[in-house]
């Protein structure tokens, strides 16, 4: 099962899923950006090495999908 937010910027991405991820104890990857040309996702600061891998895994099934366009 999953859940998805639409946030109406970066910002609030970055904090709507952190304050999900902190209060609800879950997993959380994010935010997954989309509309730009290119995939092209976002990492905080202290994210952690399972964020990374996380994140690189979504942007590059992204860029495949793209390539299969």
């Amino acid at each position: 099962t999953s859940n998805i937010f639409i946030m109406p910027n970066i910002d609030a991405g970055n904090i709507g899923y952190k304050m999900v991820q902190y209060f609800g104890g879950l997993k959380a990857i994010g935010p997954i950006t989309m509309g730009f040309n290119k995939p092209v996702n976002d990492l905080s600061r202290g994210c952690s090495a399972a964020d990374i891998e996380g994140v690189v895994a979504i942007t590059a099934v992204q860029a495949q999908a793209e390539e299969n366009n």
